[in-house]
């Protein structure tokens, strides 16, 4: 009996991924923040209520639903042991050659032996525009206002436009309430987010962790 094979894309709701928007199949929107890790044991008991008080106020202003995604993935130490044999190959001096080949073969052998995990945390944006959505759900929606297909696109991009306009407003929250906790954060362009997809279904693959500083820098 012959299975109708379908590929992972059919079972994942995302139709695109537009200026940094995951655009999902039924025009919802969803933006991704990349936010920093703090190390609570390091603070005194009163920072830890601090900042405790001050996420739990943060959330409880928030009028939108979030959701918070922590990833762990082993972290991919070849390129750090490619860039110091880069470096051997111009070190003159003898002395510390040796020295940063026997760093090598150290930290190669340590991450053999030890999994060595990075922690990613992630908060996922939405927007839903339900007016939108139940002007377009009449009864007799559609039927009398048929439009050519660059009237339909530019009707399409002014939507979108619009959404995201009430999207960009939620992630200035979301990045302003974590910046009162002590918590520094980024909004992921459309390269990250398809790396972080990517990676997400492909588990299996060693890979490193996506790099704040560089985010901040880059825009959409």
């Amino acid at each position: 009996m012959a299975l109708n094979a379908k590929s992972t894309q059919e079972f994942v709701p995302i139709k695109e991924v537009r200026n940094g928007v995951v655009v999902l199949k039924n025009g919802d929107l969803r933006a991704i923040v990349l936010a920093n890790s703090t190390n609570l044991s390091l603070k005194s008991e009163d920072e830890q209520k601090a900042t405790i008080f001050q996420f739990q106020s943060f959330l409880n202003t928030l009028d939108f639903p979030i959701q918070i995604s922590v990833q762990s993935r082993k972290l991919d130490i070849r390129p750090y042991l490619a860039l110091l044999e880069d470096r051997i190959k111009v070190q003159n001096e003898p002395l510390l050659k040796l020295q940063t080949k026997e760093y090598i073969e150290f930290i190669r052998n340590f991450t053999e032996s030890v999994n060595i995990m990075t922690k990613n945390f992630f908060i996922v944006v939405p927007y839903t525009n339900i007016a939108s959505f139940q002007k377009s759900s009449g009864l007799f929606a559609g039927l009398f206002s048929k439009k050519s297909s660059k009237e339909q696109k530019e009707a399409e991009h002014v939507d979108f436009e619009e959404k995201r306009s009430q999207l960009d407003e939620r992630v200035s929250v979301i990045e302003q309430g974590l910046a009162n906790c002590g918590i520094k954060s980024v909004e992921l362009g459309s390269e990250e987010v398809v790396e972080l997809f990517y990676k997400v279904f492909n588990p299996g693959e060693l890979e490193g962790k996506i790099q704040l500083e560089q985010n901040q820098t880059e825009t959409n």
